[in-house]
């Protein structure tokens, strides 16, 4: 297939007319060039943008590994595989990662895919064990690799990239431009393309604060919540511990929350971010986990309940709202004795809270778990039609629906999900019974 072909193909799978000036750079440069340092902010489409070129790159007849991608966590490496699924194209990935079954990942190592894509821990060990040949990979792709530095992973990042010996095009991905390339990743003299602006969003952003007179800012971040009324956030916490504790402090008042960060299962991960992207969850209280590399939709209010250390993680935070061609604001909240960082070199705009507010209005979705998944033989066309024709739903009352390996979710209106647990739980799907609840 013509390039052109190709490419117009991959992107009506995906819904996109038109690629952005980074994506295009970035597709013509990976093609040509054999080291590529692409810094874009989050938000921009980096995933796609070095994807993309993959199509082009990898060969059909060659039953082996080919190209590997290094991700800082599994969330970023499931969005990866989700993004290559979505193309639809003709080449097997396979995802690698902390939390999944090593059975199920030598398992489908065992017909090696195209493109491996995981985190560094888990890839070391697949290596240790010889799961796969790590021989045949010409292309390495690092995505976000100063997160992958931050979290301590040079020591399995150098052993990988050691193994890879026939190594050709490398290509490092990240949001910002304060690193520096370590040695053990063979990049001497990258083609640099840098599409990060200290103003990028000067125009889309806008930066508010609002300032607690109590050092436990719990009631001043409730108030706030208030005061937005409603609309996908994000509140941040420099520990897990106060995401816990956050949290917890805001179902007591009355406002229903889930809590993300590094400590929880792999399940609850996953399931978290589910209700958060279907919108049965509206408030994500979670620690800088949540600041780069989730697939989320761009979010409304960015809640600074607690300010990170560096500008790095604080424009990271921010880079969750205001994306691509969407607006978004930022809130800081701020104990009264205590100065803003020097890095917030900006004026806030000052707001005042009223003394009494409304609770927002609640979601109006539910999310549904099911038993069952890609593994099970299921599909998003087979629960749509068992919820729609068994439940009785009617296509308003059917938002996102998400197929895993083993479990599958799907986002239902409230007022419909009593009768729905009625009217299905003696039915069968695809000739099998599954368990069918309300996900905690």
């Amino acid at each position: 297939m013509q390039k052109s072909k190709w490419q117009e193909t991959i992107l009506a799978n995906m819904n996109i007319t038109a690629l952005n000036a980074m994506q295009q750079a970035a597709v013509e440069t990976i093609l040509k060039q054999q080291e590529v340092l692409l810094l874009s902010p989050t938000g921009t489409g980096k995933t796609l943008a070095f994807l993309l070129p993959l199509v082009q790159l990898l060969k059909a007849d060659e039953n082996k590994v080919q190209c590997l991608i290094l991700t800082p966590s599994r969330e970023l490496a499931l969005q990866t595989e989700q993004v290559w699924k979505k193309m639809s194209v003709p080449f097997k990935i396979n995802c690698c990662y902390g939390g999944h079954s090593f059975e199920t990942e030598t398992q489908n190592l065992s017909q090696p895919p195209a493109l491996l894509v995981g985190t560094p821990g888990r890839i070391a060990d697949h290596l240790r064990r010889e799961t796969f040949d790590p021989g045949s990979i010409r292309i390495l792709i690092l995505d976000e690799f100063d997160k992958s530095l931050a979290l301590g992973f040079q020591d399995e990042m150098s052993f990988i990239i050691a193994a890879l010996k026939k190594l050709q095009k490398r290509v490092l991905v990240s949001a910002t431009d304060a690193i520096e390339i370590p040695e053990f990743a063979g990049v001497t003299k990258p083609t640099v393309l840098d599409f990060i602006t200290a103003n990028e969003r000067g125009d889309k952003l806008g930066l508010k604060m609002v300032v607690s007179e109590e050092k436990d800012k719990s009631d001043c971040l409730f108030k706030l919540l208030c005061y937005t009324g409603g609309g996908a956030a994000l509140i941040f916490c420099n520990h897990r511990e106060a995401a816990e504790r956050t949290s917890k402090i805001l179902k007591e008042k009355g406002i229903p929350n889930a809590c993300f960060h590094g400590g929880l299962e792999q399940m609850e991960r996953e399931q978290t971010l589910v209700q958060f992207r279907n919108g049965s969850v509206q408030y994500l209280v979670a620690t800088d986990l949540a600041a780069r590399g989730l697939d989320i939709p761009d979010v409304k209010y960015i809640l600074h309940y607690h300010l990170p250390a560096t500008r790095e993680e604080f424009t990271h935070r921010n880079g969750r709202t205001a994306r691509m061609h969407a607006s978004g604001t930022a809130y800081i909240i701020a104990y009264a004795q205590e100065p803003l960082p020097a890095y917030i070199t900006e004026n806030p705009e000052l707001v005042q809270l009223p003394p009494n507010m409304k609770l927002p209005k609640e979601p109006s979705w539910v999310t549904l778990y099911i038993s069952g998944g890609k593994k099970d033989k299921l599909n998003k066309i087979d629960i749509v039609g068992f919820l729609s024709q068994k439940g009785k739903l009617e296509k308003a009352d059917l938002g996102v629906v998400e197929v895993k390996d083993f479990v599958s979710f799907a986002a239902v209106k409230k007022h419909k999900v009593k009768d729905l647990l009625r009217l299905v739980q003696n039915e069968k799907m695809k000739g099998k019974k599954y368990l069918i609840k309300v996900a905690k």
